[in-house]
């Protein structure tokens, strides 16, 4: 891959009071680009992620870009959508316009979801699992991944006590994290017990196992690898593969996250590395057991054997393979059009040495998983620093 990330933007996730999806989304496409030093006239492509689904009112938004700046007028500007894994999608965009010879292009990933009454949010997300079959499912898309804890537990057994772990390690790690949502550190014992304050809420499920609802903003620009060896700071890319797989659940063994498996392999092929090469990884946490499954598909554990990465410690922050240092989606908040810039932001600046009180030692070399829908839109980044 020759594409490079130069410079990067990141909003506070969470309900933002006074703000606008627009103002988001011109906060950080104006903050990227003074970060990479890079005016907006040398931009020449422009890629929105923004999943929307109702969550917005404008729903033609790719331009709203260009209000960042006037010299933008005129760029090519393109909104793309792949549901939770949308801005993952803009990044891939961004990387194949750097490929097909652009050289300054700018990414950007933005939601703004807490405006929007609680009952609409629930049916809006649950857009992106397939209507058909899961459309009628109580608690919207909650209920969806409720269903795949409550099988994955008649397979292997209760992970009660591996999900309330990776709760816990999640919220810890966002305590540090300045832009997360939710930076509070609840302890394994109450994300463990069922209460007032943290009930069930889809299967076994409970409150501190489901990602939260958010607004925010996130943005990276991209550029070659000839120019970004010229500029203050150069990530590259060493793979991004894309994997897409059926929509509905019965078409497939939703318990082995397949799509996930598979972009996994190919990424870390293309990138002629192992596992154990990367330092950390961010991985697509909307629910735990994601994140349990996940760790099975990227290979740390065998099939029905995540729950013991977690609860050895090897995913913790001083762990053998930290996950997501960031919080992830869990503690950080999960604006669905954002979500795949922020991991792309928040890898970079590790791998820069940049990411303060999150920052994990050493890291030379960061894996990304986002995914949109039950392991339908598979994403994944290998990054490595090269100035």
């Amino acid at each position: 891959m020759t594409a490079c990330i130069v410079g990067w933007a990141h909003s506070r996730f969470g309900k933002l009071e006074g703000e606008t999806l627009e103002s988001l989304i011109t906060q950080v496409a104006t903050e990227a680009l003074a970060h990479a030093g890079v005016g907006p006239e040398d931009v020449d492509e422009i890629v929105l992620g923004h999943f929307n689904a109702g969550f917005s009112a404008q729903d033609f938004t790719a331009s709203l870009v260009l209000q960042a700046d006037d010299r933008l007028r005129f760029k090519p500007a393109t909104r793309v959508e792949n549901a939770c894994a949308t801005g993952s999608a803009a990044v891939r965009q961004g990387i194949r316009a750097v490929n097909a010879g652009q050289r300054i292009v700018l990414v950007v990933g933005a939601e703004q979801m807490t405006t929007t009454p609680g009952p609409e949010i629930g049916k809006n997300l649950l857009r992106a699992s397939y209507l058909p079959e899961d459309g009628d499912t109580p608690a919207g898309f909650a209920g969806v991944f409720g269903k795949i804890a409550q099988a994955y537990f008649q397979r292997y057994g209760d992970q009660s006590d591996a999900l309330a772990m990776i709760a816990a390690k999640n919220h810890k790690n966002g305590v540090e994290n300045p832009y997360a949502q939710m930076r509070k550190d609840f302890g394994f014992d109450f994300c463990r017990q069922e209460s007032e304050k943290n009930p069930f809420v889809a299967g076994p499920l409970k409150r501190t196992d489901c990602s939260l609802v958010s607004d925010g903003a996130a943005a990276l620009v991209l550029t070659d690898a000839t120019t970004a060896l010229r500029m203050k700071r150069a990530i590259a890319f060493r793979a991004n593969e894309h994997v897409q797989d059926f929509l509905p659940m019965s078409k497939r063994d939703i318990l082995q996250f397949e799509g996930c498996e598979l972009a996994w392999n190919q990424a870390l092929k293309a990138a002629g590395v192992s596992l154990d090469d990367l330092s950390f990884v961010e991985t697509h946490d909307c629910f735990t057991i994601a994140e349990l499954i996940e760790y099975e598909a990227m290979g740390l554990a065998p099939r029905g054997e995540g729950a013991r990465v977690v609860m050895e410690g090897i995913t913790a922050r001083d762990g053998r393979l930290p996950v997501n240092p960031s919080g992830g989606l869990k503690a950080k908040g999960h604006p669905i059009g954002a979500t795949g810039v922020s991991m792309h932001v928040l890898t970079a600046m590790q791998l820069a040495g940049e990411a303060g009180g999150i920052q994990v030692k050493d890291a030379r070399l960061g894996g990304i998983f986002n995914m949109g829908g039950a392991a339908v839109a598979n994403y994944v980044s290998i990054l490595d620093r090269i100035r």
